[in-house]
């Protein structure tokens, strides 16, 4: 049992710092210890990092237009021969299953610290970024041009890390990488409407699965259903589902949740006798007072107002 346990931790692989990645990945010395810009071309796979679950600390935007082989990015592997561009949040796991030389990539990956853009606006709307926590299936696969715009920005945020640094610097190397991000999402956009018929069938499940999720046992024993619930069903990350929705609908998973539990919850209280708490228990809530919070931060009003009103 000692030598399993052992053997699971052998898995995990952490790099910590700039320059431990650029050292395990056969790359030349990094020209700053917070953000880097790697050529994949002169990247190579060694055995340090093959066949582990590798994390480190730090964002990650990769555009491959090449590569000869397939990795494992959360639950799926992702060939990336025709060229896809994906993010990777800090400590999220990596597994790479395979060997490579270098020249076998073509592509770039632009890693850098939270520190970085800690104490700047960027840092607050990390949050508008879904990317980070879509799935390998939903990379962003981006045209010639859209490749060309984003290759001089990250042109840019490494010539600017690679300057003599000054007191500008920081504001310089946050603004552009935040310029990267905005054409990220405006790309994301665009996808999402050349598949606008995937879309709908997505959202044509979407819908089927939470009315019958209200209507089930499922909704009065494991209260409201989470985000993950649906998205899971529907093979899809929690980020990549909302940010679908949203698109679509103008209400994210979350919205489309609260805003089915409160039609249902308008029902009861007009078409049945129940008590407030009894409805409450209905819906999954413990608590009566959870359910009344809820309810009148969407409506304006409490149940018993609300009942009240229209009776």
């Amino acid at each position: 049992m000692e030598n399993k346990k052992e053997e699971s931790k052998s898995t995990f692989f952490k790099i910590k710092t700039i320059s431990q990645l650029h050292d395990v990945l056969e790359y030349e010395k990094p020209c700053h210890p917070l953000i880097t810009v790697l050529d994949l071309s002169k990247v190579a796979f060694t055995d340090e990092v093959v066949h582990k679950k590798v994390t480190v600390p730090f964002y990650n935007i990769t555009l491959k237009t090449k590569t000869s082989n397939a990795f494992k990015y959360g639950r799926d592997y992702f060939d990336f021969t025709e060229g896809a561009l994906f993010g990777v949040g800090p400590d999220q796991v990596i597994e790479i299953d395979y060997i490579s030389e270098k020249g076998e990539m073509e592509g770039w990956s632009l890693y850098f610290h939270p520190d970085i853009i800690r104490g700047s606006g960027l840092m607050e709307k990390l949050t508008d970024y879904g990317f980070f926590g879509y799935d390998t299936n939903e990379a962003l696969h981006i045209s010639d041009k859209e490749k060309q715009t984003l290759n001089g920005i990250v042109l840019k945020i490494q010539e600017e890390y690679s300057a003599n640094l000054d007191e500008f610097s920081q504001d310089v190397l946050v603004s552009n990488i935040e310029l990267l991000f905005n054409y990220i999402k405006r790309f994301y956009n665009r996808q999402f409407l050349t598949r606008k018929s995937q879309n709908t069938t997505v959202l044509s499940q979407f819908n089927g699965l939470l009315k019958s999720y209200f209507e089930s046992e499922d909704i009065r024993l494991n209260g409201l259903p989470k985000v993950h619930y649906f998205a899971e069903k529907l093979h899809l990350s929690d980020s990549y589902l909302s940010d679908l929705l949203k698109k679509e609908t103008g209400k994210n998973t979350q919205d489309h949740i609260h805003f089915y539990m409160i039609e249902k919850a308008k029902n009861l209280l007009i078409n049945t006798n129940n008590s407030v708490s009894e409805i409450a228990f209905n819906l999954g809530f413990e608590y009566p007072q959870y359910f009344s919070r809820l309810f009148k931060s969407k409506t304006g009003q409490t149940p018993v107002a609300y009942r009240k009103q229209l009776n």
